[in-house]
């Protein structure tokens, strides 16, 4: 592992978020605080730092949950170094409504959180579909909550009734589906249908068996053996349908359909060649 570091910035409407992809072996952080949380994996080899009067290493599988205002500093626990991929959440992005939480332990290890949180911080830096990178971020944040802050496991708020549920579900597929090119964001389809996010998330899946972003990834494909049979290009479906690129269709396409939206094209233009 070589001295490597990029910091990324994506914005939900309301808050900015910060994130940090890094490795090393020789830096050291000096005896720092943050004004936001860090939520942070390691990825590779292993961290130590002194926290709370305590010296805490974090290896790979960990999840390392640092509050606002808390002094610690930084190095490589072995010769090797580590990497680690860092969230740097505000209070208000982290807890969005909900009552603020304490963290027991800021070290825990916790696969599935460990996964949600990576996964989110991965498709956040990749800036290839944001409504799917937001709404892992909000699955993301409510496991650790509920995992491992200091309030008990909660419902999420209350439910809505199933006419209403229904309604608002059909409202959000209505948005989705005005222009396939431009997804909105995770906070404007919940604000749309007067919910909370996590909320949302949840009450769009319970009813459709997808999150959202998944549902118009869906939607695209179907669109986009529409366009290929009327003979349109790969490149020019991509764009129509609202893939980032042409690789970007032909990943989710064979995902869905087993063949490349090329073969499939040349496949039903070839039968509508064929002589009667």
């Amino acid at each position: 592992m070589g001295e490597t570091a990029a910091w990324t910035r994506v914005d939900d409407g309301r808050h900015a978020l910060d994130l940090l992809t890094a490795s090393y072996r020789r830096h050291r952080f000096t005896r720092h605080s943050h004004a936001t949380y860090a939520i942070g994996v390691v990825t590779c080899g292993e961290e130590e730092f002194h926290y709370r009067g305590e010296l805490r290493r974090a290896g790979v599988g960990s999840l390392a949950i640092l509050e606002p205002g808390e002094p610690h500093d930084g190095q490589a626990a072995r010769p090797d170094g580590w990497a680690y991929r860092v969230l740097y959440p505000s209070e208000g992005m982290l807890f969005d409504g909900r009552e603020r939480a304490g963290f027991r332990e800021p070290i825990v290890t916790d696969p599935r959180s460990v996964h949600l949180v990576r996964a989110a911080h991965e498709e956040l830096t990749a800036g290839v579909d944001p409504l799917a990178a937001h709404s892992r971020l909000v699955w993301a944040f409510e496991a650790v909550i509920q995992r491992h802050g200091d309030l008990r496991p909660s419902p999420g708020g209350p439910r809505a009734s199933d006419a209403a549920a229904t309604r608002k579900v059909a409202e959000i597929r209505d948005r989705l589906l005005a222009d396939l090119r431009c997804a909105p964001s995770l906070r404007e389809l919940a604000a749309g249908v007067e919910l909370s996010p996590f909320h949302m998330l949840r009450v769009f899946r319970e009813a459709t068996g997808f999150p959202p972003h998944a549902w118009l990834v869906l939607e695209r494909v179907c669109h986009a053996r529409h366009l290929l049979a009327a003979g349109r290009s790969p490149a020019e479906v991509a764009g129509a349908t609202g893939f980032a690129d042409q690789a970007h269709l032909t990943r989710w396409f064979k995902r869905v359909t087993g063949v490349t939206p090329a073969a499939f094209r040349n496949s039903v233009q070839d039968a509508a060649r064929q002589p009667a």
